[in-house]
């Protein structure tokens, strides 16, 4: 008796933790038809009016990734950084970051990331210094009484 009443509580366990890790994902299409759409969220233009396809998010959804940068400030939840482009470029309405629209919207960035080739932001983080070094090395020196 005892292993059956152990056994059905694996099995409940079990099925609790399939089902929280797979509830939280949005649906990409939803997410898509939402980026593309001028009225979503009261707005009068789409997401993809300054981002055609995508464009210039693909590392927005990467996994890793901590801050976005918008035209306000440094922002450190993408779900944040969503509701800053709806409230001040499609003159929209803030959404729910915990809603199904957000998570939706969320998806589809990410999914612009699996199609982008993937680096490690520590990888990233070394190609942007060794940018850097060269860049001063190229440099004019200050000429003498400066």
């Amino acid at each position: 008796m005892k292993p059956l009443k152990i056994g059905m509580l694996a099995v409940f366990v079990i099925g609790l933790t399939f089902t929280f890790a797979f509830a939280g994902g949005g649906n990409a299409e939803k997410g898509k038809a939402m980026f593309n759409d001028p009225k979503f969220a009261g707005g009068t233009v789409s997401c993809n009016s300054c981002h055609p396809n995508g464009k210039g998010l693909e590392m927005s959804g990467m996994h890793g990734k901590k801050e976005w940068k918008t035209p306000v400030a440094v922002i450190t939840s993408l779900e944040d950084a969503v509701n800053v482009c709806i409230m001040m470029a499609n003159k929209g309405k803030a959404i729910d970051p915990k809603s199904d629209d957000m998570k939706n919207l969320i998806a589809y960035i990410e999914s612009l990331a699996k199609g982008h080739k993937h680096e490690t932001m520590e990888k990233m983080k070394e190609k942007k210094e060794e940018t850097i070094e060269k860049l001063k090395e190229q440099m004019p020196k200050k000429p003498a009484g400066y």
